[in-house]
């Protein structure tokens, strides 16, 4: 029930694309609708919260441009898990039982998501046979089979039950857009994010800012280097929160914030002796902080050197908390992110798309090519550009840019930080001799985020990487002499393995 977004690299320099697959809000669910409920800000839960899921559309959209197998094969193993069951991991089983009142406040999520009545722990099995059915209408029937029929009843059963305004027409009509990623440059590289509605013209914005400082003469993890890192955070979010919306509703200058003019103005706000707390906005327009833990990331790179850079999510833990009966999943609560105050270009429209934080990342330079991505809310955008200089800048390679120490600001004004214990206590130090008001959080926690990412160097060495805030790993595909001793995928019965 979530949305999707991913960069696509083809092989051999055949190309960059972008994919838009993040669902619009019902025609029906206007500012005016939830003021006659007694709503003044976007609910964060419920059925209102709910925007069309866009993933089943994106993972088709990229199947009939880029694949090679079909659903039944794709989707197979997904089939055979949801069927059979798969074990709990700690991360996962730590969320879920976070989750438990929520879950339990709607009887078809407690019914799908837990069993015995309980969140399942750490080891244990869990099966999901609703979903394994749901996945199966999508084998038969590819979109129609999650956009019509059944599913597509559930959801809109779901509407009717509950008081939602989307109908059959806001799920038929909906369709994923392909898009022309952003690029800046960084230090020779070229980084690449999806436009607008996306958080990753943050991203770029901020490495815009730091491009104008030697964070190499500076020194890893030194506290001039994440001074200057953390004060263009603030600028690069501002400018984000000011302008992005859904850009088919809002023009949004994206040539003119990318521009290194625009950096080298200001960049000028950036006082290399203290900090500042008064960065505008003043207010986030009444969108809420986004700590989303429902949110996958992979990238993967291919034996000819073409990458995907991937990340779908419900957005906030067991999304919107509502399950449609008999489909195994839980609908996303992006509409959350939407404001109501007037005339701002993410204010909540019919068919419009919510300002997001989910982004995939890409980068390369002479011939290397890096897909890239860390999850978690609004620390998405600050910790791809870190990212990014601990490689460019620091000579780090992805597994060691993943696991560095990092900081995070889940608020767009004031001074206060969040920074990893993993930094120096040295560094932490002189930040607040410069008004940073630092909090230190223990090291590998979900507060950082958690990233994964794949390397094609210029001589066609692949490698993978995955960070151990999370459960995650980095798995190379055996290569074909060993198919036969590794064996074939589970067959799934009714679902036919070429």
């Amino acid at each position: 029930g979530s949305d999707l977004f991913a960069i696509i690299s083809e092989p051999g320099g055949g190309g960059l694309h972008g994919l838009n697959a993040s669902g619009w809000a019902p025609a029906g669910l206007t500012a005016e609708v939830l003021r006659r409920e007694g709503l003044e800000v976007m609910p964060q839960r419920g059925i209102h919260s709910v925007t069309v899921p866009g993933i089943v559309a994106g993972w088709e959209a990229m199947r009939r441009r880029f694949g090679r197998l079909p659903f039944d094969e794709t989707l197979a193993p997904a089939i055979f898990y949801a069927e059979h069951g798969f074990p709990i991991t700690e991360t996962v089983a730590h969320w879920w039982q976070r989750a438990e009142k929520g879950l339990s406040a709607h009887p078809s999520a407690a019914r799908t998501f837990l069993p015995g009545g309980r969140a399942p722990r750490t080891g244990e099995l869990f099966r999901n046979p609703d979903l394994a059915g749901t996945l199966r209408r999508i084998v038969a029937d590819g979109r129609d089979g999650y956009y019509r029929g059944h599913t597509a009843d559930a959801i809109l059963a779901l509407m009717r039950e509950t008081g939602g305004t989307m109908t059959a027409d806001d799920l038929t009509e909906f369709t994923p857009e392909w898009v022309t990623p952003m690029e800046t440059t960084y230090r020779g590289w070229r980084v690449a994010q999806l436009p607008p509605n996306g958080q990753g013209i943050a991203a770029l914005l901020m490495l815009n800012l730091m491009e104008r400082f030697p964070l190499d003469r500076y020194g890893f993890q030194s506290p001039e280097a994440l001074h200057v890192m953390i004060e263009a955070k603030k600028l690069a979010y501002a400018d984000m929160i000011a302008h992005v919306g859904d850009p088919r509703f809002t023009a949004i200058p994206v040539e003119g914030l990318l521009s290194k003019t625009h950096a080298a103005a200001r960049a000028q706000r950036i006082d290399p002796h203290a900090a500042r707390c008064d960065v505008e906005p003043s207010e986030l327009d009444r969108i809420t902080d986004a700590r989303g833990h429902d949110t996958i990331y992979l990238t993967v790179v291919d034996q000819h050197g073409g990458v995907v850079s991937l990340i779908q999510s419900n957005y906030s833990g067991f999304g919107s908390g509502l399950v449609p009966s008999g489909t195994g999943f839980m609908l996303q609560n992006r509409g959350a992110l939407f404001t109501l105050e007037p005339d701002h270009p993410n204010t909540l429209a019919p068919r419009k798309r919510p300002l997001h934080t989910i982004i995939p990342g890409f980068m390369e330079k002479e011939g290397t090519r890096i897909g890239f991505g860390i999850i978690g809310g609004w620390n998405q955008a600050q910790a791809h550009a870190q990212f990014v200089s601990s490689v460019a800048d620091h000579g780090l390679n992805i597994q060691q840019a993943l696991e560095a120490g990092r900081f995070t600001k889940a608020t767009f004004t004031g001074c206060d930080v969040q920074l990893e214990v993993l930094v120096p206590d040295a560094t932490r130090a002189l930040l607040e001799a410069l008004g940073h008001e630092i909090e230190v959080v223990a090291p590998r926690s979900g507060t950082f985020g958690w990233g994964q990412a794949v390397m094609s160097d210029a001589d066609g060495m692949h490698f993978g990487a995955s960070e151990p805030r999370h459960d995650g790993a980095a798995i190379p595909q055996a290569p074909p002499v060993f198919k036969d001793v590794r064996g074939p995928l589970p067959r799934v019965p009714g679902v036919v393995s070429r």
